[in-house]
């Protein structure tokens, strides 16, 4: 091989943008480029001189593109160690030109899973370039054209701190995709597990880091929100005014942004704090419900989260604006409402699309992961029990529903009392169930009487059902299930009340 041999640079790459550009600047430094498919066509209608990939295998392309640049001209050019003298001699054997610099993004597999996108070609090249830093500048990113083509315009190469931190994307780009490919075979592809409820043999996961956090859940603490896939609500979401957020206002506003949408599909707010309800509501307006909600707690929702399901409207942002409000969340906002909440300096204002839950539920723990699948909440009443000699009434059974609802979102233990599609008490993460009634009943302050109470797991004993008469609730709903279930209908029959059991519980810690 000839010292003096121009660079060669392979370009390949599903994503092209950027591919021009970087052609052009490459040719202009002198280099050779090959390419193949649809990126050698993009680049020979620039007017780019261009070797096809077939000209250096001296195979056409084949399988219906499924083998394009499996060959040793090829990844002998990308893998060859160009210091071990055995690696050159192997080159000069077999006429393998030396490929420096691979531009590869992979088949975007996760907007559209296929067989078919399952790229082959594409991870074998970026690993090779990756593996071989030292002598393959390998890209993946469009975004990292123009500063490569900067260092090599101002030395002549790329400095090893650049070719080990373009290495490293490499193989996070490709451990993403195949991380993509394995959440396809377990949900959707042709390896799916039978059952849904199942977890798989192995998790992967795949995230980038997508936004910078003010601070961690302490001021101490470094945060930042990463994503799957780039394609979440908060991936989405925009933030109209405000600081910036911190790792508690995402957290927070997460757990807001979900409650919300699933309180049905009347206009519904809630205010959480601490990742907990202190208010929720539903009503025929959603300025209502906002009020709604946060007369529930109103000390509490000081420097709280409200979420919202429906276009703020100017009258809601007048309600709002007097609370200290660390962040409101919602679908959209009318312009006149914007403008009131946007005098509020310190208030993030986001809009966003509905969540989606997903499937799997992940925590971490020393060593590994906790994993379970998502605490879906049923409302199919033909599952339920009325255990009672009395049966709810249409009012009775609303309360109840919303009950329920909020209560599986709220740290248990739990008790949640709701009139009139408001909660008015909720008592939260207390390590015994009577003293979370004693909470809920004291911040209902008699507004329960008539309403509904929800309990998240069981009563063990009949003091809890008594808490909730004494509240003023008349009907309730909680699993069910305990030795003493007996007795606890048999108190709620005492009081005249009606008592649901669902079945199912809701802890949530």
């Amino acid at each position: 091989m000839t010292e003096n041999r121009k660079r060669r640079a392979l370009l390949s790459a599903y994503d092209k943008t950027g591919m021009v550009e970087l052609g052009t600047a490459l040719v202009d430094l002198g280099w050779e480029l090959v390419s193949s498919g649809g990126t050698a066509k993009v680049l020979a209608e620039a007017g780019l001189p261009v070797i096809p990939s077939n000209e250096i295998t001296g195979f056409p392309e084949m399988l219906g593109h499924r083998v394009v640049t499996l060959h040793p001209a090829v990844h002998g050019g990308i893998l060859a160690d160009r210091d071990d003298p055995s690696h050159l001699a192997d080159m000069d054997t077999y006429g393998i030109v030396p490929i420096d610099l691979v531009a590869v993004n992979l088949y975007p597999f996760g907007s559209d899973p296929s067989i078919e996108l399952i790229d082959i070609g594409g991870p074998a090249m970026v690993r090779g370039s990756a593996k071989n830093h030292a002598h393959v500048v390998v890209l993946v990113d469009p975004a990292d054209y123009a500063p490569v083509l900067d260092e090599l315009r101002a030395s002549g190469d790329v400095s090893g701190e650049t070719r080990r931190r373009l290495a490293r994307d490499a193989f996070a780009h490709t451990a993403a995709y195949d991380s993509a490919i394995v959440a396809w075979f377990d949900v959707d592809g042709p390896g799916a597990l039978p059952d849904r409820g199942e977890l798989p043999t192995t998790v992967h996961f795949s995230a980038t880091r997508a936004q910078e956090l003010r601070y961690g859940e302490n001021p101490h603490q470094h945060g930042a929100r990463y994503s799957f896939n780039g394609t979440s609500c908060w991936d989405l979401a925009v933030q109209h005014g405000g600081k910036e957020m911190s790792y508690l206002n995402v957290y927070d506003a997460d757990a807001a942004w979900r409650l919300v949408w699933s309180l049905g599909d009347d206009p519904a707010a809630v205010v959480i704090k601490h990742a907990n309800p202190c208010g929720a509501a539903v009503a025929a307006d959603l300025t209502a419900a906002y009020v709604r909600a946060h007369e529930c707690d109103p000390v509490s929702a000081f420097g709280g989260i409200v979420a919202l399901n429906r276009t703020v409207p100017k009258a809601l942002a007048e309600a709002l604006a007097p609370v200290f409000t660390e962040v409101v969340i919602a679908p959209g906002y009318d312009d006149d409402a914007l403008a009131v909440l946007l005098e509020k300096k310190n208030l993030r204002v986001l809009t966003a699309p509905a969540p989606h839950v997903p499937e799997l539920d992940v925590r971490s723990i020393e060593g590994g992961l906790l994993v379970q699948t998502r605490d879906d909440v049923s409302l199919d009443r033909s599952a339920w029990t009325v255990a009672t000699d009395r049966v709810p009434t249409d009012a009775e059974w609303v309360d109840l529903e919303l009950a329920w609802r909020v209560a599986a979102r709220v740290t248990s233990n739990t008790i949640v009392l709701v009139k009139d599609g408001q909660a008015v008490g909720i008592g939260a993460g207390q390590q015994n169930r009577r003293d979370a009634g004693r909470i809920a009943a004291e911040k209902a302050d008699g507004r329960a009487v008539g309403g509904a109470c929800a309990s998240d797991a069981f009563f063990p004993f009949r003091d809890g059902l008594d808490a909730a008469a004494e509240a003023g609730a008349t009907a309730v709903i909680q699993p069910g299930g305990s030795i003493r279930d007996e007795e606890v209908i048999a108190a709620a029959n005492e009081a005249g009340m009606a008592m649901v059991f669902t079945g199912e519980r809701h802890f949530k810690h």
